[in-house]
């Protein structure tokens, strides 16, 4: 049975045997039975690499352990929340920091951690915080939440999101968007942000 550790563009938790181009973790999320008991434990929400120096967990979800997470490329990683790692994604985290750097002064891991995490949450609910931009304004690689669905952004489309790869194309529409991506990490793919240890996006978005 798929274990309930693939995620949404929303940051939600699913189950479903697709794995995804991108690891990543929040703390750890399940019990003893490895049933998921909370949205994360920690902060510090990261995105790495599915290998990294040989190193494998088996079984996955071991109690008191960090719960392993799969995103379906970086963009859904950025829409939950998730920076990269500063250990296997080094190259990335150098990148990504330099840019938040440009863009925000203060790049260390605990203020990056603390901005997003008031931009992911919603202090109220607490669910995936939303946020409103204008639709013409979004760079590629940003997530929009769209008749319900959450979709990403790509030149003058919208593409919908599911957990084994992208859907249905329309047009990006116009005026003001409901954003999924924190608006600090869609600043940070508006500067030119591209990964390289992992895929910014699913082979899926290319068009067939």
């Amino acid at each position: 049975m798929p274990l309930q550790n693939r995620v949404t563009p929303l940051g939600e938790l699913i189950a479903h045997p697709a794995r995804g181009l991108v690891y990543g973790n929040r703390g750890c999320l399940h019990d003893a039975d490895g049933r998921i008991r909370r949205r994360y434990q920690v902060r510090r929400w990261i995105s790495c690499r599915l290998e990294f120096r040989g190193r494998r967990r088996s079984p996955l979800m071991q109690p008191g352990r960090y719960t392993e997470l799969f995103f379906l490329d970086d963009a859904t990683a950025l829409a939950a929340g998730h920076r990269p790692c500063a250990e296997c994604r080094r190259e990335d985290y150098g990148r990504f920091t330099s840019l938040w750097r440009d863009l925000n002064g203060d790049a260390g891991a605990d203020a990056i951690d603390t901005r997003l995490h008031g931009e992911r949450i919603d202090a109220e609910t607490p669910k995936h915080r939303l946020h409103q931009e204008e639709a013409d304004e979004l760079p590629d690689g940003a997530f929009v939440l769209h008749d319900g669905s959450p979709k990403l952004v790509l030149g003058d489309e919208l593409l919908t999101w599911a957990v084994g790869g992208y859907l249905a194309r329309e047009p990006r529409p116009r005026g003001s968007a409901t954003l999924i991506t924190p608006p600090s990490l869609v600043a940070v793919l508006r500067a030119g942000w591209r990964p390289t240890a992992v895929p910014l996006l699913h082979p899926s978005t290319a068009r067939r």
